[in-house]
């Protein structure tokens, strides 16, 4: 399990990174980051198949599906609803509706499979619910909600968003945890590929315009920061959590989701030389306490008497 956390956290430190590198890509765009940085997860992915041993060889063609389909809608169908989102509804209400997929995700994946008990994720539910809650309530009330048609459109974009990220979590932990499991890395590789045929859609929004005006150290930090969300931020990131979906139960695995926020919310007072706001450093705390709870309620072994309630009631 101690391997298992440790991939996952480093794909939520990774993964993190997401929340600082549009701006630090400036004059580029978000759009044009996406398109290089799975465009470089693809191409990375489809040079490493060379070697026999990163093919994807033996899987079923439906299976063969699902891990495009994971790499393409999971990835860049999840950014394009979560962009359109921020775009229509702001910046404050996209993360609260998204924020609550760790504790969703969670939930079922304990209703599946009842690897702890209910009582023993109660408080890491309500500190991560909590937490959220915080972080986000104090961004809400400064924001502008006048135009309500935008705000409903971002929030269907939101939700939408937020449905993508649970069905990838459950497939690929059904995936990862089947009795014939693909190679992680062959795995790894499939999604690499369905994500970069996915950014290909994503062409026509691309910044060609920049082309006669950006200067040389602007093309060099978007290139140097596109290789890293590429290789560290992406096929790096996705090999961990494909580890760390095979090593653990869904409804921990969910919960470490949370540290991708904290991450992110860390780079960004990084980034730009700042503290967080009381209300941002008491829901930090929160989820990073609840996250901790979730470990130790995991860790825990269980009763005899609770292992043969649940044996017989999956018969």
């Amino acid at each position: 399990m101690l391997l298992g956390i440790i991939a996952g956290l480093t794909t939520c430190a990774l993964w993190g990174l997401t929340f600082v590198a549009p701006r630090a890509v400036a004059p580029f765009t978000a759009w044009d980051l996406t398109i290089a940085r799975y465009g470089i997860f693809g191409l990375a992915c489809l040079l490493m198949m060379f070697d026999r041993r990163f093919r994807p060889m033996g899987m079923t063609p439906s299976r063969f599906l699902i891990g495009l389909l994971l790499g393409g809608a999971g990835y860049v169908g999840y950014f394009v609803s979560a962009a359109f989102a921020v775009q229509l509804a702001g910046a404050a209400i996209p993360p609260v509706i998204i924020g609550t997929m760790p504790v969703f995700l969670a939930i079922i994946g304990n209703i599946q499979d009842r690897s702890a008990p209910w009582h023993a994720l109660a408080l890491p539910l309500a500190m991560i619910g909590t937490g959220v809650v915080i972080v986000n309530v104090a961004t809400i009330r400064a924001a502008d909600l006048s135009t309500t048609a935008g705000i409903i459109l971002g929030i269907l974009a939101s939700s939408v968003a937020l449905a993508i990220w649970i069905v990838y979590g459950l497939a690929n932990a059904a995936v990862m945890r089947s009795a014939d499991a693909p190679d992680g890395l062959q795995w790894t590789g499939l999604q690499g590929i369905g994500a970069a045929i996915g950014s290909l859609l994503l062409l026509p929004l691309a910044s060609f315009d920049l082309a006669d005006t950006v200067s040389v150290p602007e093309v060099s930090r978007f290139i140097g920061w596109a290789l890293v969300m590429g290789l560290a931020g992406s096929w790096f990131a996705t090999w961990c959590w494909v580890v760390a979906s095979r090593r653990l139960p869904l409804a921990l695995s969910a919960l470490l989701i949370v540290a991708e926020t904290m991450f992110g919310l860390a780079y960004g007072f990084m980034f730009e030389g700042g503290l967080p706001s009381p209300a941002e450093a008491i829901g930090a705390a929160l989820q990073l306490a609840g996250v901790c709870a979730a470990v130790t309620a995991f860790s825990k072994p269980r009763p005899l008497s609770e292992l043969s309630q649940d044996s017989v009631a999956k018969v």
